[in-house]
């Protein structure tokens, strides 16, 4: 862990800060001002839509201006889109919050960065290991995030008013953080220099899909679960410091496994901690199926963030394959891309699904992309013992 890794950890923890904060409110500011119940999650669904939509943008960016300048728009973007949310809660305008957190999804778009940055920012021997450092900064999100909701909730008269000015805040914070940062200059770019190949072919590669499968239905369930647990436990009559604090365990299961995941990848493979990392998405919808008092929720939502770190940083290493340097920022949006798209179904269909289906059927849907991802990571584990039988002599 060397100095960079450190403050792009940090950096990390304020983005997830932003994340678990959004997470935490904005489904409950939703459903204050939105037309119709069904409608509460839209504003979670504009984050990860505006994300989906940022990522080509966010490619040609990175490429432009290199890391440390394209994460610093990032950031700004962050600001701005904190401040106008802040105003759309104060004057009850259920659709500007709805496009304000569209706006946002620009700065999730260049935080779901972060972690292959992590990889730049160390030795080869080292990159497993970095990705998943750097995604264990985000318990600062774990720990910050439901507090700083529950805190900030009432400190002015609008609701939550106060949790989005906050957020403005952590954005600077990480401005001034990322500044220090010494990512490796941008080669200069030669005329006919090798660009690398086509996306198309990059992601016609079993390494690419699988590893995009895996990404994208991890984060999706994840996703599913977790916009509606708020809503689900307020039906079921908790305090929204109980949800605050379901979430917090939640994402500590998420980023806390992040200081030994990279060395478990590297002791027993990609392809194991990632199968493990389906079994536990399946532990958690049996717990959460099996009961609706509190420690469910709170020991479900942590299995489901420990399963979701297993599948991703797994994805993530199993990903770095599948491009070379000069194809990083085309590969690396398409796997965004794919992540964002799944998240914004889910984030739509979390609210739609738990305010008229309930939280039961909510469960039983997410059984079926997890087995999907399960099916994906043993079919990759096949494909690569016939590689491996027909190179052996």
């Amino acid at each position: 862990m060397n100095a960079n890794l450190l403050l792009l950890a940090l950096c990390q923890g304020l983005f997830l800060t932003n994340n678990v904060t959004f997470i935490a409110i904005n489904g409950l500011v939703g459903l204050s001002l939105a037309p119709l119940g069904w409608m509460a999650t839209l504003p979670v669904m504009g984050y990860v839509v505006g994300g989906a939509l940022s990522t080509g943008l966010v490619a040609r960016t990175q490429s432009r201006y290199g890391r440390r300048g394209s994460f610093q728009i990032g950031l700004a973007v962050g600001l701005l889109s904190a401040l106008l949310c802040a105003y759309a809660a104060w004057s009850h305008n259920f659709w500007l919050l709805v496009l304000s957190t569209m706006v946002a999804g620009y700065y999730s778009a260049n935080g779901q960065l972060y972690r292959f940055a992590a990889a730049e920012l160390s030795a080869e021997n080292f990159r497993e290991k970095a990705v998943s450092l750097v995604l264990a900064g985000g318990l600062i999100g774990a720990i910050v995030g439901p507090n700083l909701a529950s805190r900030t909730k009432n400190i002015l008269d609008t609701p939550f008013m106060g949790a989005y000015l906050a957020l403005g805040v952590v954005a600077i914070v990480g401005m001034v953080l990322m500044h220090f940062i010494q990512f490796p200059p941008v080669p200069a770019k030669k005329a006919g220099a090798d660009a690398g190949r086509p996306l198309g072919e990059i992601m016609r590669q079993p390494v690419f899909i699988v590893a995009a499968l895996a990404a994208s239905l991890s984060y999706g369930v994840m996703n599913l679960l977790m916009a509606a647990t708020p809503l689900a436990m307020q039906v079921c009559g908790f305090s929204f410091s109980d949800a605050a604090l379901v979430l917090e365990w939640h994402v500590i299961g998420m980023f806390a496994p992040g200081f030994f995941t990279g060395h478990l990848i590297r002791k027993f493979g990609t392809l194991t901690i990632m199968g493990v990392g389906v079994v536990l998405n399946l532990v958690c919808i049996a717990i959460a199926l099996s009961g609706v008092d509190l420690h469910q929720f709170l020991i479900a939502l942590f299995l489901l963030g420990v399963g979701w770190n297993f599948l991703f940083t797994g994805s993530t290493t199993l990903s770095m394959k599948a491009w070379t340097p000069a194809e990083k920022d085309r590969g690396q949006a398409a796997i965004n891309f794919f992540v964002f798209a799944t998240m914004a179904f889910t984030s739509f269909a979390s609210g739609a699904l738990v305010t008229t289906q309930g939280w039961t059927w909510l469960n039983i849907g997410s059984i079926v992309p997890v087995v999907l991802a399960g099916m994906a990571v043993a079919w990759m584990g096949v494909q690569q013992k016939r590689v491996n039988a027909a190179a052996k002599p």
